[in-house]
């Protein structure tokens, strides 16, 4: 996805359209400190919302679905402000293989 270095759109705070830069954000958060086995106790214990019975009670499926890992991440966008120096991201992430800023 090829995407201009500089782009004019609205900013909020100058209340008018003006340049804005455009970088990418990293994806992804740190981990909790909790381990792996930890966390799923957790979860198991009521930690997190979820639905159904958290897989406490009631028979198995039969054959368990497999699915396959994802072949690309999301990337968010940042605009920065030329004049006022403020920033906006974009509030949802579009999966591409690759960003390219030109």
């Amino acid at each position: 996805m090829k995407i201009p270095k500089t782009r004019k759109k609205y900013c909020p705070k100058c209340k008018k359209h003006t340049d804005h830069k455009v970088t990418q954000l990293k994806t992804g958060t740190k981990r909790g400190s909790l381990k792996w086995g930890s966390i799923q106790r957790s979860m198991k214990r009521g930690s997190g919302s979820g639905f159904g019975n958290k897989g406490r009670w009631g028979s198995k499926p039969s054959k368990p679905k497999r699915g396959g890992a994802k072949t690309s991440k999301k990337m968010y966008i940042k605009f920065t402000c030329q004049t006022c120096k403020k920033s906006t991201m974009t509030s949802r992430g579009t999966r591409t293989k690759r960003l390219e800023l030109e």
